[in-house]
């Protein structure tokens, strides 16, 4: 008998990039309002568990460096590679008045397992 496939545990590390600095402070609404929407998004995806997300927004001003630290960051088990990636291409595909969201964020998905240690 065949084992149910285990889910694949996805940290999706999202940066603020400085095109959203930019922006007029009438139009940053609009920016975390598409956000809200890619996260609904997220949520009711097949196979999809958000586990937790981590907003680094409070404690860290500005645009978020190349890599670590992340300005939020999106916990979930997907059902495969595929899933993760169609949540990244969330942020390709996602609009924000004439643009997209990834003008203003990135994202990068690392992949793994739960940790879980032999008892």
């Amino acid at each position: 008998m065949t084992e149910p496939a285990k889910p694949i545990r996805a940290l999706f590390c999202c940066a603020v990039l400085q095109g959203f600095f930019d922006l007029p402070s009438a139009q940053i609404p609009d920016v975390l309002k598409a956000t809200g929407r890619l996260l609904e998004t997220v949520r009711a995806m097949p196979g999809v568990t958000v586990l937790g997300t981590f907003d680094d927004d409070e404690t860290m001003v500005g645009t978020s460096p190349d890599g670590f630290p992340w300005t939020f960051y999106i916990l979930a088990d997907v059902p495969d590679r595929n899933a993760a990636v169609e949540v990244c291409n969330l942020f390709r595909t996602t609009e924000v008045g004439e643009y997209r969201l990834w003008k203003y964020m990135r994202v990068e998905a690392r992949l793994g397992r739960e940790l879980v240690m032999p008892t």
